[in-house]
């Protein structure tokens, strides 16, 4: 094949650097014995099932400040559709109102995609509440655990953050340029800072079992190219049907903060565009379109 035992073996301790278990033996040459849990491009697309997510570009960093941020640089530079970036860890992992995500090295999922849907504005939201499905879908597929779905942005499982999701748009008037829909998932964390031990957790926690991260984050782009198509040829209803059967929020007691204010009471619904309905305590009805919500 015109290739060095020399090159070969610069190639193998390559490899070896980055985690990947190579046993050599003299006279016979190597044998893979074990994979690092990497969320590298080519792990990735070894199994995927998907036509869109991830089939193209899957831009992979060891470490960076947000893969929101790196998304958005990516599609200001024109990159398509189903692009793919996922970081093993985040210096300033974002959540909504900037608040910061934990995201230590190689125990969770950070990634973002790059949408481009041929949708107004003020359908944006709904992406998020599409996203929101996808992720639980893939918990549920992967782990059997009981996994619900905190209106806007949050997945809980035992009454606790497992998934977060950041979406944030750009688009003129009367057309969306793109959407980059950003989740951080705690996936093998086995401890949280004190500020918020009480209200994260992580499927090792949960199951007492470590994941492969890169099983989750293929379930994760095969569940989402699955409603991401739905959404595109059926429209929204199927999926908020299937968003609300997760919810725990409909029917139920909340404060919501929003910008400047703040209403308590109880959901009556989720509309069409994925906007709270809320009836508060004087019997008056409001759309919610964003906002912190605390359960009652």
């Amino acid at each position: 094949m015109s290739v060095s035992r020399a090159a070969i073996w610069k190639h193998i301790q390559k490899l070896r650097e980055d985690g990947y278990v190579i046993e050599s033996s003299p006279k016979k040459g190597y044998i893979l014995k074990k994979a690092p849990d990497l969320l590298l491009s080519n792990e990735i697309r070894e199994g995927l099932t998907t036509e869109i997510f991830g089939r193209g570009d899957i831009v992979y960093f060891s470490e960076t400040d947000s893969t929101n941020t790196r998304a958005k640089e990516l599609a200001d530079q024109g990159a398509p559709e189903g692009t793919v970036v996922v970081s093993e860890k985040q210096t300033d992992g974002r959540g909504r109102k900037g608040r910061n995500w934990f995201s230590p090295s190689r125990e969770g999922i950070y990634v973002s995609l790059i949408l481009r849907p041929g949708i107004s504005p003020d359908e944006a939201p709904k992406t998020t509440l599409l996203t929101a499905v996808a992720v639980a879908e893939a918990l549920i597929s992967l782990t059997l655990l009981k996994v619900s779905i905190k209106w806007p942005n949050d997945i809980l499982t035992n009454g606790k953050k497992i998934a977060g999701i950041l979406t944030e748009i750009r688009a003129e008037i009367d057309a969306i340029d793109y959407i980059i829909v950003g989740l951080g998932l705690n996936v093998n964390t086995p401890d949280f800072p004190d500020d918020i031990r009480e209200n994260a957790t992580s499927i090792l926690i949960e199951t007492g079992k470590h994941f492969p991260r890169v099983t989750v984050i293929r379930e994760y782009l095969k569940q989402y190219e699955r409603y991401y198509k739905i959404f595109g040829r059926i429209g929204f209803e199927p999926i908020l049907t299937r968003w609300k059967e997760l919810s725990n929020i409909i029917g139920r007691q909340i404060t919501v903060e929003a910008t400047g204010t703040k209403h308590t009471g109880q959901v009556q619904d989720i509309d069409r565009d994925g906007v709270l309905i809320l009836k508060d305590n004087a019997g008056k009805y409001h759309r919610i379109f964003s906002g912190d919500v605390i359960l009652m």
